[in-house]
């Protein structure tokens, strides 16, 4: 029996590297003849640069950049010949700090700006950006002015909150900066800049933004649209990684979905095709995996080759209907087979569990 294996990150506790390779070690255990492929996947968020790296090689640069806070920060440079790829959660992440240390009206997305020049200075004629998993709400103010962006009033570096008093934006130099390179942003997520299903409404609370906050910071990004391009701030993904997919695309970008990028670039369909199973998962398994995950993406690759995919996960909070919807014939759930202290404090144990037990149910 042929199995593929294609998992994202297990957020907090596994790489999707390591989430591949443990589902891989426990179905062996229960099917050593089976034959296993292991494609580690992302869309767009943490990880994104590793999976890329191991799939396609390539030259990683090691540089330094600011995190949201202005603290110095590692992160790297992926090149694959004239692309350059980056990843905007090594700059400024949501795992850069703790809970307690999270000030979102005051965190910018500066060190993402350093980082692309990193990559334009290396001479990359395409950079492909992986939005997702970050901790700032900015509308991408402070990428701007580390490209090279000027304002009047206010300052774009500052995070949400210099926002307010800006009275003009100049974009001509960061703009400048990018001249003649193909700009492309992979993102998991569709989102308007603005409103009811914005980057500040839908995404703020998990970065920290309080309730009775949201208003006030979806009304300093509107102040920065108004001052750069409201018909911008409309498009699908501009609300991406608070904002930062509104940034891009006002330099010139062109969004597609994260899944698709990864897929393309590690050769899933092909890996999928001929497959008699596909194995996905991410940590949490639920209906937002719709809106552009790695399960459903996933899934979606597998049905074109008429392929069962199943998923994996820490846990699993959709029905059998909704799972389906999602084009996953069955989910597993470490949790339920281990128990939460177990699946956190030994997870890729208790995912290799999973897999040796899941084997029994589809391993001919």
């Amino acid at each position: 029996m042929h199995v593929v294996f294609a998992p994202d990150k297990f957020a907090g506790t596994l790489t999707a590297l390591e989430a591949a390779s443990a589902m891989a070690t426990g179905w062996a255990r229960r099917s050593p003849d089976d034959e296993l492929v292991q494609v580690p996947m992302s869309d767009g968020g943490p990880g994104f640069v590793d999976v890329l790296h191991a799939a396609l090689g390539g030259d990683l640069h090691a540089v330094t950049v600011s995190d949201p806070y202005g603290e110095p920060v590692p992160a790297a440079v992926l090149r694959v010949g004239a692309t350059a790829y980056v990843e905007c959660a090594q700059a400024v992440g949501l795992h850069l700090r703790a809970p307690a240390d999270r000030h979102p009206e005051h965190a910018t997305t500066r060190g993402l700006g350093e980082l692309l020049g990193h990559a334009l200075d290396g001479g990359a004629s395409r950079v492909v950006v992986g939005l997702g998993g970050s901790g700032t709400n900015d509308g991408g103010a402070g990428l701007l002015a580390g490209l090279g962006a000027t304002s009047e009033g206010g300052a774009l570096d500052q995070g949400p909150a210099g926002l307010p008093d800006l009275t003009a934006v100049s974009l001509e130099a960061a703009r400048a900066r990018l001249a003649g390179v193909e700009l492309v942003l992979a993102t998991d997520v569709d989102n308007p800049l603005l409103g009811i299903n914005g980057a500040t409404k839908i995404y703020g609370p998990q970065k920290g933004l309080p309730d009775d906050r949201l208003l006030a910071v979806d009304g300093w990004l509107q102040h920065l649209a108004d001052l750069t391009d409201r018909k911008v701030a409309a498009q699908k993904g501009a609300g991406a990684a608070g904002g930062l997919g509104f940034a891009l695309l006002l330099l010139g970008g062109t969004r597609e979905s994260g899944v698709e990028v990864v897929a393309d670039a590690v050769g899933l369909s092909e890996r999928v095709r001929g497959a008699d199973l596909v194995v996905t998962g991410e940590g949490a398994f639920d209906f937002s995996s719709r809106s552009g995950k790695v399960p459903y993406g996933v899934a979606e690759i597998a049905a074109r080759h008429l392929v069962p995919c199943i998923a994996l996960a820490g846990q699993v909070l959709v029905g059998s209907r909704e799972m389906r919807a999602l084009g996953v014939e069955s989910a597993y759930s470490m949790v339920e087979l281990v128990g939460e202290e177990r699946a956190l404090g030994a997870p890729a144990q208790a995912l290799a569990d999973l897999a040796a037990r899941t084997a029994r149910t589809w391993s001919r």
